[in-house]
């Protein structure tokens, strides 16, 4: 059986993502790569893992 239906590619950022610049010390950046490196995460993955736990585990005092 053919299945007809065509193959759908997104751009990048089409998925929801979105690029950013970002300014960052040099020694978490060295770590972050280490952690990335003994993960197999990459970079970015690590990033939006880490930054995904603190936003839902931050309280923000008023």
């Amino acid at each position: 059986m053919s299945n007809n239906k065509p193959l759908v590619i997104k751009r990048k950022g089409e998925d929801g993502s979105k690029i950013i610049t970002i300014r960052i010390k040099e020694d978490i950046l060295n770590k972050l790569d280490k952690m990335a490196s003994e993960s197999n995460f990459s970079r970015n993955e690590l990033i939006t893992t880490l930054l995904k736990y603190a936003i839902e585990n931050t309280e923000i005092q008023k």
